[in-house]
This record gives structure tokens, C-alpha cells and sequence, in this order.
């Protein structure tokens, strides 16, 4: 680890990676082996952001990718000590102990697959609940709470051993793992 990323605080790892750009463009640097052409990394990023093939990117979609990397993003990772960034030599390369932002970085599917994945377990958990609550089928009201948390675990724990086994299954998508 570099002194630079020594010192930095949580709430600065949280500032840093708060933009999913950055974040895109350090996973994949980890991905590549360290160091990639800017032109590469502002195509994977420009990839993942588009959720498009490389035949279907379109110009504008990589030149608002470039803009926001060259001017912005590379930048503020070089201040921080994650990369290393010249733009004469248009290289970008990790900076060692880049482990430790691991946990900032996306891993697996977004954020809006499992959300709405959980939202429909818990809507299903409700539903028991009513239906217990209100006699429907064998049920009495009196089993209502023990079958709906029952439910609820079973569902949650079938959802979080099939979330863990794809996260774990390897490369998915343009940039990296799953």
C-alpha cells in the first residue's frame, strides 16, 4: 500500500468512489492486471456504463466517458494515490495496495436486480402473513407469525445462497467479475 492510500479516511474512500465511473475504471484496472491505454479504459468503462456490446457503442457514449475520465475522474484518482495518470503518456496504472478498496468497488450484478429480487421476497412474505392472518387455505390465525417468518427465512436464505453463488461464479459483463 502506498503512503498516499494509507492515510486516507473512510469518508474519503466514500468521496472517492462514490461515482460509479470511478469505480468502474479501478475494477477494471484490478481486472487487467494494473495498468491499461487510456483508449482501453475509457471503452470498458464506456461499456459497462452503456450496458451495450463494443459493436453497439456509439461515438458520443465513449467521447462523454473520455471527457469525464481525462478531466475529472483520472485526475481526482491520481490526487488520492489510486492511480498513477499522465496525460502525455495516456497510461493508467494501479498504485499497489489497491486490495484495500476492494469493498468501495462494484462486485456483481447493480444494485437495482437484487433490490427489486429482495422487494418481491418480502412482498411474498406479506402475502403468507395475510394469508395465515386471514385462514386462507389450511392455515389458522394463530400460525400466522410462525409461518411467515418461516417464509421469510427459507426465501431469504434460498435469495442469498443463489446472490452468493453468482457472485462468486466468476468474470460477468464487460468490465469483470460477478
Amino acid at each position: 500500500m502506498t503512503a498516499a492510500t494509507a492515510e486516507l479516511t473512510q469518508a474519503e474512500l466514500f468521496d472517492v468512489f462514490s461515482n460509479a465511473r470511478r469505480r468502474w475504471a479501478v475494477r477494471y484496472l484490478e481486472d487487467c492486471g494494473g495498468a491499461c491505454d487510456l483508449d482501453e479504459l475509457v471503452e470498458r468503462v464506456a461499456l459497462r456504463e452503456n450496458d451495450v456490446g463494443p459493436d453497439e457503442l456509439t461515438r458520443p457514449q465513449r467521447r462523454r466517458v473520455y471527457i469525464s475520465l481525462y478531466q475529472t475522474h483520472l485526475p481526482m484518482l491520481a490526487e488520492h494515490g489510486i492511480v498513477d495518470w499522465d496525460p502525455d503518456d495516456r497510461r493508467v496504472e494501479l498504485r499497489e495496495g489497491s486490495g484495500t478498496f476492494d469493498p468501495y468497488l462494484d462486485r456483481g450484478e447493480p444494485f437495482g436486480r437484487w433490490h427489486a429480487l429482495y422487494a418481491s421476497l418480502a412482498a411474498v412474505g406479506v402475502v403468507g402473513f395475510v394469508a395465515a392472518t386471514l385462514s386462507v387455505g389450511p392455515l389458522s390465525p394463530t400460525d400466522a407469525p410462525i409461518v411467515a417468518l418461516a417464509l421469510a427465512v427459507g426465501i431469504f436464505a434460498l435469495a442469498l445462497v443463489h446472490h452468493a453463488s453468482e457472485r462468486s461464479a466468476g468474470p460477468s459483463g464487460p468490465v469483470g467479475r460477478g
